[in-house]
């Protein structure tokens, strides 16, 4: 699982490896909000079901800590997303088509109700892939299968950026090897692309806490992971 890292400030970082520059969404500050999105590992294999192609909207602030469609409270920092027929606690794979990003998020709401579009998404998960500028883009929906909730002991990583060009993922972890420890590149196959991850090992949740600060202070994004 994720320990999402959400901003009160935002900074400007490079994002992806894309070349250019981009916002963080996560920041360390006396007032850090910390996401637990569960307190389990989660695995899943893409579902048979096939991918979903649209436009991919997302909202924020107006509508942060009010009641969803499935009676949660929806927090515009936690990675969720709203659709029109899928099942609430379904986990999906949503790629940015203009820029490859991706991000998996739990649809926990229902819309958009706009014709056209088909999914609308938390800012948080908006600001992962690059689209709050802009404000809506074409998407890729994959939709995982057989999540299933394990309870075990966790070891814990940081991930720096999720890629499906190999190359990009192999200069950042170059350069995250000349300043960092156990950098490595963890793949994610979909029925469509392969993942490459960009991952540092930590030996406990406050190791993996020290690497991210001074990730964040490199100006890099990061995500804090719980994994087997």
């Amino acid at each position: 699982m994720a320990l999402n890292f959400f901003p009160f400030k935002e900074i400007d970082s490079i994002f992806f490896k894309t070349g250019k520059r981009k916002e963080t969404i996560f920041f360390f500050s006396l007032s850090l909000l910390i996401i637990f999105l569960a307190s389990c590992a989660r695995t899943g294999r893409i579902s048979a079901t096939p991918s979903m192609v649209g436009l991919a909207s997302w909202y924020g602030g107006d509508f942060h800590g009010k009641r969803t469609s499935s009676k949660e409270i929806y927090n515009m920092y936690d990675l969720t997303a709203a659709h029109r027929t899928l099942p609430f606690g379904t986990y999906v794979i949503v790629t940015n088509l203009q820029n490859g990003k991706s991000v998996t998020v739990r649809i926990n709401d229902r819309g958009p109700f706009v014709k056209g579009r088909i999914i609308d998404l938390s800012y948080a998960a908006a600001r992962l892939l690059d689209m709050i500028g802009c404000g809506i883009v074409p998407v890729r929906i994959d939709v995982l299968q057989d999540t299933s909730f394990k309870k075990q002991k966790q070891e814990y990583s940081v991930q720096v950026g999720a890629f499906i060009l190999k190359k990009n993922a192999q200069n950042l972890k170059k350069d995250l090897s000349s300043k960092y420890m156990g950098v490595y590149l963890s793949i994610f196959d979909t029925s469509l692309y392969r993942y490459y991850r960009v991952r540092i090992k930590a030996r406990d949740l406050n190791h993996a806490q020290e690497i991210a600060e001074r990730l964040i202070k490199d100006g890099y994004p990061v995500l804090i992971l719980e994994e087997q």
